[in-house]
């Protein structure tokens, strides 16, 4: 054999080989692909199917962050460990919530009073507009038998049950958010070290620094939050107060806290003024109604997206398709908790798609 022939034969298997070496790279990338995809999917089943656990153990991690943040305010007035500061804040959260309790304890019996008697003026100016009708809304005898409506009492003792256990359910939720917020907030380093073993050792640095930003946004979140949530109480109660509303205090307060579940809470919470300025008359339910979503508007469209932006730099139209979306897959919980899974869901996908995978470099937000 010819020393040209040889050559020949040898490239031939070499080529071949070659190309069987690229035909099982192609079957192993695409195995690989599948397998991720696969993966993927599974992992968004668990997610779908474990939604409403899932959403317990992160409001679990922001109260935790909300102790965090407030451990970390009293550091520059209160000497001493973190557990001390910390331990001092969960008793002052506790203190606040027994004065709540016994305050609304006290307050309880009055307040359903005054509920039924505006209910009970309301249910007469609806009767006698009827009656300008023709309509009869309690019959000839024109008493209010309520009873008649729920003419089933094996039907009525199911709902009471049911209620009974989604309040039950709800109490229980919310004792696992306490317990996991203070368990999480007494070590966060160890959790959050628990998450980084999960990665590559070249890789846990980054892994760490990204969680750490992470717990810095929901820390600033909660912070905008309580700002809004002061600035909207007190403007609403100051207000309610000048037009002479009963309540405008506790009113002030609901219409507050209500800014924690954006565009839903604000709406709900202008019920229960609509409903208390009715008895004095239009004029004083068409102020009240004016002038809290006056109030409303300019706190939600400037003052509040200037506090966020400042302090989590949160794009207001990705913010909107993210509630509509959590909303529409997961109900009250997923608008409730729509903002702080927005902001730390766009820390990951900036930090560890766009800049590790794509290898963009951005700068910090």
């Amino acid at each position: 054999m010819s020393d040209s022939t040889a050559d020949a034969g040898h490239i031939t298997a070499a080529t071949h080989g070659d190309r069987t070496y690229q035909i099982s790279t192609g079957w192993r990338d695409l195995a690989k692909a599948g397998m991720a995809l696969m993966g993927v999917a599974i992992g968004l089943y668990l997610v779908w199917q474990t939604s409403s656990s899932l959403f317990i153990i992160f409001a679990g991690i922001l109260f935790a962050s909300f102790l965090d943040a407030c451990t970390r305010a009293l550091k520059p007035v209160v000497p001493g460990g973190r557990s001390l500061r910390l331990t001092l804040v969960i008793l002052i959260f506790c203190g606040l919530i027994g004065m709540g309790l016994v305050w609304g304890t006290g307050k309880l019996p009055e307040q359903t009073r005054v509920l039924i008697r505006v209910m009970d003026a309301q249910i007469d100016v609806l009767q006698q507009r009827l009656e300008a009708f023709g309509v009869d809304l309690f019959g000839p005898d024109g008493g209010r038998d309520f009873s008649k409506w729920f003419p089933d009492r094996g039907a009525l003792f199911s709902h009471a049950q049911s209620a009974l256990g989604t309040a039950s359910g709800v109490l229980g939720s919310a004792l696992v958010i306490l317990f996991l917020g203070i368990l999480f907030a007494f070590d966060p380093g160890l959790y959050r070290d628990g998450i980084v073993l999960l990665a590559k050792p070249s890789y846990r640095p980054r892994m760490r620094a990204v969680l750490d930003e992470m717990g810095t946004v929901l820390r600033n979140w909660l912070a905008g939050q309580v700002i809004r949530t002061i600035i909207m109480a007190a403007c609403v109660w100051a207000t309610l107060y000048f037009l002479g509303l009963p309540g405008a205090f506790v009113l002030g307060l609901q219409a507050g806290v209500s800014n924690f579940v954006p565009y839903l809470g604000p709406i709900l919470a202008g019920i229960p003024i609509g409903l208390v300025a009715m008895p004095l008359g239009l004029s004083a339910l068409l102020w009240a109604v004016g002038l809290y979503t006056i109030v409303q508007s300019v706190e939600g469209y400037i003052i509040g997206p200037l506090i966020l932006r400042r302090a989590v730099s949160l794009p207001p139209a990705w913010t909107l398709v993210a509630l509509v979306l959590l909303g529409a897959l997961f109900g009250i919980l997923g608008v409730a908790l729509a903002l702080p899974l927005y902001a730390v869901g766009r820390i990951a996908v900036l930090r560890f798609y766009v800049e590790d995978c794509l290898g963009d470099r951005l700068n910090p937000t």
